[in-house]
């Protein structure tokens, strides 16, 4: 069975949830073989052979922290020259896109970026993209090289299922870009509390309707009652109510999680494109016009000031 490589996403060995949907797709295609670089590479092992590696590739060097992508990318094409894969999948953020569109390049091969399913086809690995703000589903595969393909999260479940997992040391040789950008500052985000955006299985958003950032204190009860992250539509960010990491769609994130709740957003097609894969949308909206009916699972036509504090009551009185 041909080999997967899997770019790992982790911090200080930590694997993060998207990589391990990674690799129950991987399984799919063909035998995973993960890459986890720069500090704690090592202690990833063990939860990545849990979910399927076969193989885990390790490289730990100051150029992984001190520069930006290119020390990155330098690793992931020497365990491409190494292994020769099937295909090489990376997690569809802002820094993996980049890094599978330098490899790309490098190694002559077509790019599919925030896939939604793969497949193994006959003629090579078939990936599901959503096209035109999630109006459409495409079936797409690479005509040219192997696939580097990346993939959104929310889009696999985790699975466990024990492989060898057997740990190799990968040799990186440096290339001249690797050390052209420093990273000479870094301030950690401060934490809220809860899950990343992008990786939440639950999502509750609020949008204009809010009517203000000394409301958002609604929206932000819901998501905690849940275990939720909380979204905002673009008005509510250019209204600087909400900041602007938090905000869902075309121009800001995107998300694809179990569950999305709009409140107060009319569901204008900038935010569609941000949220319309996920699996179960629901909305509340006193306008029972609204476009964002147009594409939910369960509306509700009511005043968000009403209808929120009661859902977050009852939601905390079934937990309690």
């Amino acid at each position: 069975m041909a080999e997967v490589l899997v770019y790992v996403d982790h911090v200080d060995g930590a694997v993060r949830k998207p990589t391990l949907e990674l690799l129950t797709l991987a399984r799919r295609i063909g035998e995973p073989v993960a890459l986890a670089l720069g500090a704690g590479a090592g202690d990833t092992a063990t939860v990545l052979a849990e979910h399927g590696a076969v193989k885990v590739l390790t490289a730990d060097a100051p150029e992984f922290t001190d520069y930006l992508v290119v020390p990155k990318v330098d690793a992931l094409q020497a365990a491409f020259e190494a292994l020769s894969p099937a295909a090489v999948l990376v997690p569809s953020s802002a820094e993996g896109k980049e890094i599978a569109a330098r490899l790309a390049v490098r190694i002559g091969s077509g790019i599919i970026t925030d896939a939604v399913d793969l497949e193994a086809g006959a003629e090579g690995v078939v990936a599901t993209q959503a096209a035109f703000a999630a109006s459409f589903t495409t079936k797409s595969r690479i005509t040219r090289g192997t696939p580097v393909i990346t993939v959104k999260p929310n889009s696999a479940p985790v699975e466990a299922a024990p492989a060898a997992g057997t740990v190799e040391t990968l040799s990186v040789s440096f290339s001249a870009q690797a050390t052209g950008t420093k990273v000479t500052a870094r301030t950690p985000r401060e934490s809220t509390g809860r899950p990343e955006l992008t990786e939440a299985a639950i999502v509750v958003s609020g949008g204009r309707g809010v009517n203000g950032s000394e409301n958002f204190h609604l929206i932000e009860s819901l998501a905690d009652s849940l275990g939720a992250a909380v979204g905002a539509s673009r008005a509510a960010v250019d209204a600087g109510w909400y900041p602007h990491s938090n905000q869902v769609g075309q121009t800001g994130k995107s998300v694809s999680p179990q569950l999305y709740i709009a409140s107060g957003i009319s569901g204008a097609i900038q935010h569609r494109a941000g949220m319309q894969t996920s699996k179960t949308i629901v909305a509340i909206n006193k306008d029972a016009e609204a476009p964002i009916f147009d594409l939910v699972d369960y509306g509700v036509v009511g005043d968000l000031f009403d209808v929120v504090p009661q859902l977050t009551e009852e939601v905390n009185t079934r937990k309690g």
